[in-house]
């Protein structure tokens, strides 16, 4: 679980099931004398890890998007050839970055969209909760988008839109259905949403957040649900789904 603390100020604490495994390797010579041992050293290895992770967040916040493994150990009052115990390389460090502000991410938007019952607030709340997280942590968001070129962190922020594509799906199809309707957009609207959502938020950041959040909400819930009227006439669908989800906002 992550910890986050004030704006842009990331404090990782506790077991990091945002990484899992990744890029994980095992100590030359570890200790050997049984479970109990092992399973102790192994969390005292993670333990670590997990503290470098945080000290590897506060340097990008000082030193910027072109931070170093040199500003991160420093940051973290160790070695270079401490950090490489711990991590292969730096795009392995960045991975494991970026994979803190993804569960930042799911743990924001996941809760948000399951909450509401009301299929225009399913759209408002994923919005709103995704967008709270570009709010509080704008310069951290802007490393992790630039560090894509690496493959692990590219293939990372593929996973998090889909994994939040997916439980927004879910929970329109359910609406879907409780309505007597086919499911079937639920899970194209629920991508183009997400793909959507995120190449605003890049805009929104990127500028400085010019426009008060819940402003930007406010107009991202009126476009995207509105249009689902012209998605009722081009695809015939009943004008009681309209009515039902949008037609009283």
């Amino acid at each position: 679980m992550t910890d986050v603390n004030g704006p842009d100020r990331a404090h990782v604490s506790g077991p990091d099931r945002a990484t899992g495994d990744t890029g994980r390797p095992a100590p030359a010579t570890p200790p050997t004398g049984g479970g109990g041992r092992k399973a102790r050293w192994a969390a005292h290895r993670e333990h670590r890890r997990v503290e470098l992770i945080g000290a590897a967040i506060q340097a990008v916040l000082e030193y910027g998007p072109d931070v170093d493994m040199d500003q991160v150990a420093s940051a973290a009052g160790v070695t270079k050839p401490v950090l490489y115990r711990y991590f292969a390389d730096k795009a392995q460090l960045w991975l494991a970055v970026g994979e803190h502000l993804a569960s930042v991410v799911i743990d924001a938007v996941t809760p948000a969209i399951e909450k509401v019952r009301e299929e225009r607030d399913v759209i408002e709340a994923a919005i709103d909760a995704y967008l709270g997280v570009l709010e509080t942590h704008p310069r951290l968001y802007r490393f992790v988008m630039r560090q894509s070129e690496f493959s692990g962190v590219h293939q990372m922020i593929v996973a998090t839109s889909q994994q939040v594509s997916a439980g927004l799906a879910r929970v329109i199809g359910d609406r879907l259905r409780s309505l007597g309707l086919d499911a079937g957009p639920a899970e194209p609207w629920a991508y183009g949403l997400v793909g959507f959502v995120q190449a605003v938020g890049d805009w929104w950041v990127s500028h400085g957040q010019p426009i008060r959040r819940a402003a930007l909400t406010d107009y991202l819930t009126t476009l995207l649900w509105s249009g689902i009227d012209g998605v009722r006439r081009t695809a015939d669908l009943p004008r009681t789904f309209t009515d039902a989800v949008g037609g009283t906002r």
